[in-house]
């Protein structure tokens, strides 16, 4: 027991300054959970008032086993209008690539404390490697129950020189064996929108990845916090893999006010569209609201892919879009400011868009 843990500042030094996390917090057996971590009762997912009105409101599962097939393109552009959120199986990464990973995840969160704070902010030796906790606990007046691992691809070879030995190989092959799926499916969501992707599209579109191990550890309270605030992704595009624990809540439902789970399934990818590419598309595409609930009693992994233009990349409605006379509802934005703008501030919803709206 850390001698100092009963004052808030004990606390985030254990967790936040030594590197502990709030894994070291949920293996010291806690029997409550630390006040820094409550939430304010409009932020807590009670099983009570969330999930599913109905078995028909679910987030779309869609079979890419015949990816040339006119049906498949249509049911993911479609999905990604309506919902913002849909589910992938037979899609091309090979599942022995996805457990690998995951067993990777488990890996770096089982190194000591020591190890792993080699990667803090403060430690770090590049800036494209990022070992934390909560999401940006400076600005947050209540912390996540979730560490994670955040890695900026640059190159592969700055990759296997800097990422943590204990996980670069398998989240390396992860990313190569995803980009042909992330191609088709930017290919597919474009062509929708009557866009040719060409070198420069490209760029824009996938000029840049981020991967983050997220490990949600087993939670005294589940019910008084959260394991990820509300909030939407900034990237184009999210490919989420995820473990068979569940915990995954996106706002849906024809009032878009229900909270709906999302299911795990074996083998499967969960794909959402984010912030850039709803701008790019003027709102036809649409970037939703999810959350993440804490767990009484497993221990939770993810790791999503977030493809995103180029930091130096300029984002507005793409012209194609608005050829028809269509009026744009957002403007122009430089697309590191609009990410800046949403890492100082806690999650809330999504209020990063209001950002880029004329």
């Amino acid at each position: 027991m850390v001698p100092t843990m009963t004052s808030p500042s004990g606390i985030t030094n254990f967790v936040i300054n030594n590197g502990n996390g709030v894994k070291g917090l949920s293996e010291m057996g806690l029997k409550s959970l630390p006040k820094q971590y409550i939430q304010p009762l409009e932020e807590r997912i009670s099983t009570a008032s969330f999930g599913i009105k109905n078995s028909e409101e679910t987030v779309p599962i869609i079979d890419m086993s015949n990816w040339d097939d006119p049906k498949v393109a249509e049911a993911i552009c479609s999905a990604a209008e309506k919902w913002g959120f849909f589910q992938l199986v037979n899609h091309g990464v090979p599942v022995e690539v996805l457990e690998n990973v995951k067993e990777a995840t488990h890996r770096f969160f089982e190194l000591p404390a020591e190890e792993k704070s080699k990667n803090s902010k403060e430690r770090s030796c590049s800036n494209n490697v990022r070992f934390g906790t909560s999401f940006s606990p400076q600005a947050e007046k209540a912390l996540e129950w979730k560490d994670y691992l955040s890695l900026f691809y640059v190159s592969e070879d700055e990759a296997s020189a800097l990422w943590p030995p204990a996980c670069k190989d398998e989240v390396l092959e992860y990313m190569k064996k995803s980009e042909i799926l992330i191609k088709r499916l930017l290919e597919m969501l474009m062509k929708r929108l009557n866009v040719k992707i060409d070198q420069e599209k490209e760029g824009l579109l996938m000029g840049s990845m981020r991967i983050n191990l997220n490990y949600y550890p087993i939670c005294p309270n589940p019910e008084l916090t959260v394991g990820v605030g509300r909030h939407s992704d900034v990237s184009t595009l999210t490919v989420l893999l995820q473990d068979q624990i569940g915990g995954l809540y996106v706002r849906g439902g024809t009032d878009k006010k229900t909270w709906i789970h999302v299911p795990p399934v074996k083998g499967s990818l969960v794909i959402n569209i984010g912030d850039a590419l709803q701008i790019m598309s003027n709102g036809r595409y649409k970037s939703i609201e999810h959350r993440v609930a804490a767990n009484g009693s497993k221990n939770r992994i993810s790791v999503p892919i977030f493809v995103n233009p180029r930091p130096s990349d300029l984002i507005s409605p793409l012209p194609e879009v608005l050829a028809s006379g269509e009026k744009a509802v957002y403007k122009q934005v430089l697309y590191s400011d609009y990410v800046k703008h949403f890492f100082r501030k806690a999650h809330d919803g999504k209020s990063t868009i209001e950002f880029a709206k004329i």
